[in-house]
């Protein structure tokens, strides 16, 4: 399977969202859900993507990971050329996502998505495909839940989402009387190791810092367009 194939493919007479989905079945099956990271992290990321006149707006923030100070960014603006369909989130956002990666200078250790991963009902949502797509790990943190059921909190503070008979992401509380996030594999990671980091890049807000900054770039731009 090429490159190509993990990147969204473009909108044509042949596609169709039955094809679509045996695309994500398919290249669900590469997520790694084992610790690829080193033992120390030094830098993290945050991705989103706003839309705005026609245009998809992809923003990366970089932060080290001890002080979550900002330490690079990139915002790119592309003609948005696939459609809004549930559950195929992927297809539409990683183009400006991927376009704000390549321009890094600094290269985190993980990326912090704002969308689903795994917790996905074809298992592969942004997170996850955007993980394949750059062969680097990375984070689903969402703010509501796609699929499944949320269990009990377990001994570590979260609760696992079940979907399926398998546990796909957690649910967790970052902040004391804020509502939940939904945080899962996305590629390369632990579901444990990620909601560790996501506790960790969380501060003041109940949104962790890297994907709060990423937001901020974006509707920046956004902003600017208007």
């Amino acid at each position: 399977m090429g490159f190509e194939e993990k990147l969204p493919i473009r909108l044509s007479p042949r596609f169709s969202v039955e094809k679509a989905h045996a695309i994500q079945l398919r290249l669900s099956k590469q997520v790694v859900h084992e610790d690829t990271l080193p033992e120390t992290i030094n830098y993290v990321a945050g991705v989103d993507v706003a839309y705005a006149k026609g245009l998809s707006i992809g923003a990366v923030a970089v932060l080290d990971f001890a002080s979550l100070s900002l330490k690079d960014s990139q915002v790119v603006c592309l003609k948005t050329r696939f459609p809004y369909i549930p559950t195929l989130l992927s297809f539409r956002e990683i183009p400006p996502a991927y376009s704000a990666i390549k321009k890094l200078r600094t290269m985190p250790d993980i990326f912090l998505v704002d969308g689903q991963g795994f917790a996905h009902p074809y298992r592969l949502g942004f997170a996850t495909h955007l993980g394949l797509a750059i062969d680097r790990p990375t984070i689903g943190v969402a703010k509501s839940l796609l699929c499944g059921k949320v269990g009990p909190v377990g001994e570590y503070g979260w609760s696992p989402v079940m979907d399926g008979g398998e546990i796909v992401g957690a649910e967790v509380v970052t902040k004391p009387g804020t509502r939940p996030i939904y945080v899962s594999v996305g590629h390369r990671v632990s579901l444990k190791r990620a909601i560790d980091i996501v506790r960790s890049c969380t501060r003041t807000y109940r949104t962790p810092e890297p994907i709060r900054r990423a937001h901020m770039l974006a509707n920046e731009e956004k902003r600017k367009l208007r």
